[in-house]
């Protein structure tokens, strides 16, 4: 009997080009899927498959959706966590879940490329050198000397840390359960508080997981504590932002600018005020867009589907 495998969300159509699904070849039927779909849609697209494999978080896995998903026995996931799968009630359903490795520093990379894209102007004067507009039309910000301020220094934000070091700016961290010593083997300095890391931060970027304790972690009262002349970074999750109070620290110049490579609704609305504010620099979600990133997630995928075909799964994620 031949499986069904969907992959979701495949925008790119790379899943089939960077991964060897020779492994399943006669055993799994695999269809990609590279437009998202929700709803209705969604559900007429997975009905009939045994396996599918997501993107990260770009489609939910709740309740109600794997009930309405009976022929549904194994999910892989991209990377080793992701909060939009209701583990719990995949359990109930009889769904085996299973994650894949993923590195750190694609994300670290783009941290640093919307960094310095904010710090030059780089998309004002890239847009004026192509449309024949002023020459040189922005004064840039300085990098050395500066203060970058991290709002978690776990895996990425600890590699973040020792990039900024090379630029020669003064590195602040805090996190909730971050101690002195910590912050030290990251070549960073405990901020007192986070209201301290914000009123004393050139560039604030933030490396948290998003929980019920970081959810709205930075509201309109954080975000006024800023510098005027401060910069926001945000590669983690949309909503450790507050979303009002972003677009109104925006709005309101509280902000010199904001990067932003996550967001509430995926794919961004078309008629989403981030798109079109001038102090905004928007990316799609690339935080882990790379060849080599992309090689791990589709490979390991195979592999967890050749290894619970074989009736021992690998790398399970359950409830904690």
């Amino acid at each position: 009997m031949t499986l069904r495998c969907t992959v979701l969300d495949d925008y790119q159509g790379a899943a089939l080009k960077v991964a060897d699904w020779t492994p399943v070849a006669g055993r799994v039927d695999v269809q990609v899927l590279r437009e998202h779909l929700t709803g209705e849609s969604l559900v007429a697209a997975l009905a009939d498959s045994e396996i599918i494999v997501a993107m990260r978080e770009r489609t939910p896995f709740d309740a109600e959706l794997l009930r309405r998903l009976p022929n549904l026995r194994l999910l892989v996931t991209t990377g080793m966590r992701n909060a939009s799968i209701d583990l719990e009630a995949a359990a109930a359903a009889g769904v085996t879940v299973c994650g894949t490795a993923a590195a750190p520093t694609p994300t670290v990379e783009l941290t640093w490329a919307l960094i310095l894209g904010l710090a030059r102007h780089l998309t004002a004067e890239n847009r004026a050198l192509r449309d024949a507009g002023p020459w040189q039309s922005t004064v840039g910000t300085d990098l050395n000397g500066q203060t970058l301020g991290l709002l978690g220094l776990g895996r990425i934000g600890s590699q973040v840390a020792r990039v900024g070091a090379a630029f020669g700016m003064e590195t602040i961290a805090w996190s909730p359960h971050l101690t002195v010593d910590r912050a030290a083997a990251a070549g960073a300095r405990l901020a007192e508080s986070k209201s301290s890391l914000l009123r004393e931060s050139d560039f604030v970027t933030i490396h948290l997981v998003l929980s019920e304790s970081t959810r709205g972690l930075l509201g309109e009262a954080e975000l006024r504590a800023m510098k005027s002349s401060a910069f926001l970074i945000n590669t983690s999750r949309a909503g450790i932002v507050e979303p009002e109070a972003l677009l109104k620290a925006l709005h309101g110049d509280w902000i010199a600018g904001a990067a932003l490579d996550v967001f509430e609704t995926e794919p961004l609305p078309s008629h989403d005020p981030l798109r079109s504010l001038p102090n905004v620099l928007a990316t799609p979600h690339l935080g882990y867009v790379t060849e080599r990133n992309y090689r791990t997630f589709y490979g390991d995928a195979v592999a967890d589907i050749v290894a619970f075909l074989a009736g021992e799964p690998l790398r399970v994620l359950e409830k904690a």
